[in-house]
């Protein structure tokens, strides 16, 4: 769906084939939230780091949309369509008009917090509807939503945005919010936005009250996951294996999604416990944009110096392993290169693999 979790369900009985896979693990039934704000009297810490992590800022409410606000009229024409999103007294009034039409919403909330590009989503009629238009940082202006591209609108309406379905819906909202997915239910009157602590470590009021009491109450604990957890875990947002194979998305417009990426990777299929998305990634912390910083993780195996472990050293470079092992790529629409999490020796001329 959005510039950064690209959506491409598939309704099987009113469920997604991505939800069908994801487990209550993420989005339990249970338990009661008690905010990040209550998690962080204990973690500090991680609290204070986790501020520049890109998800928690994976959905804001337009009101307080950063990107907005700096651009507070954005413009862009599509052949007939010219779009515009302008700030309105303390709104945000998204427009489409081809001369003799015109369509308008009011948006509501912004998916994606802008690294490589940021979606909007209005309501009408009761349902939501994503905008045809996104915001990208490589153009600094809009574009057309990714997928958008193979959908030639045929109506004013149709020109300003795409119905949600309900499957849709619970996997966006419930991806890029904190609680406001509760097994298979959306409780939009109260949640979190963006990826906060509970996302992952769950529900954490009783623990909350356990440890008032002395106690070690309940929560979610991530340590000794094997990688294909991990993986799962992750790519219960980010997609697993099963999940781009049953969604068929092929070529590069699958290089996204980082867990399915690295399951094909020799690293991992090698059963190395240490091959896993949390192995390079703290969590609790933005990634790190300079290729050097993980050239110790790859230099753990692959080093000559390491007679324990017998792994290929790199005949070319110990430096800035992820540059040529881990190529960045861009996925069709999508204005920003990712890097692929395939992790492998690439050729001059190699087709993608897939």
């Amino acid at each position: 769906m959005l510039a950064v979790l690209i959506n491409f369900a598939v309704v099987l009985h009113g469920q997604s084939m991505a939800e069908a896979g994801a487990s209550a693990f993420i989005w339990p039934v249970q338990g009661e939230y008690a905010g990040s704000a209550k998690c962080a009297v204990c973690h500090a810490q991680q609290a204070r780091t986790y501020r520049s992590n890109s998800m928690s800022r994976a959905l804001e409410p337009i009101a307080t949309c950063e990107i907005l606000q700096q651009n507070p009229r954005l413009s862009w024409t599509d052949g007939p369509y010219r779009y515009l999103i302008e700030k309105t007294g303390d709104r945000y009034r998204y427009t489409v008009t081809d001369g003799q039409q015109t369509a308008a919403a009011t948006l509501l909330y912004a998916f994606g917090q802008g690294k490589a590009g940021q979606t909007y989503v209005y309501q009408s009629d009761g349902q939501f509807l994503e905008s045809r238009v996104s915001y990208y940082q490589q153009l600094k202006g809009l574009g057309l939503t990714v997928g958008a591209q193979n959908l030639r609108p045929t109506t004013i309406a149709e020109a300003l945005g795409r119905p949600m379905t309900a499957a849709e819906t619970r996997e966006c909202f419930g991806c890029h919010t904190t609680a406001a997915r509760r097994g298979n239910e959306l409780q939009l009157d109260q949640f979190e936005n963006g990826v906060q602590c509970e996302a992952c470590h769950g529900p954490g009021a009783a623990h909350i009250a356990g440890i008032a009491k002395g106690k070690a109450g309940d929560i979610r604990s991530l340590k000794g996951l094997t990688p294909e957890e991990t993986n799962d875990l992750c790519g219960s947002c980010h997609r697993t294996w099963e999940t781009v194979m049953l969604l068929k998305i092929r070529g590069t417009a699958n290089v996204r999604f980082q867990p399915y990426r690295l399951t094909n990777s020799q690293c991992f299929l090698s059963g190395d416990n240490r091959i896993a998305c949390t192995a390079c990634h703290d969590p609790h912390r933005a990634p790190d944009s300079v290729a050097t910083v993980y050239d110790s993780k790859c230099t753990a195996c692959h080093n000559p110096g390491n007679q324990s472990i017998q792994k290929k050293v790199c005949k070319v470079s110990q430096q800035s392993c992820v540059s040529c092992h881990m190529p960045r790529l861009e996925a069709p629409g999508s204005h920003h290169a990712f890097a692929d999490h395939w992790i492998r020796v690439v050729h001059p001329g190699d087709v993608y693999p897939d």
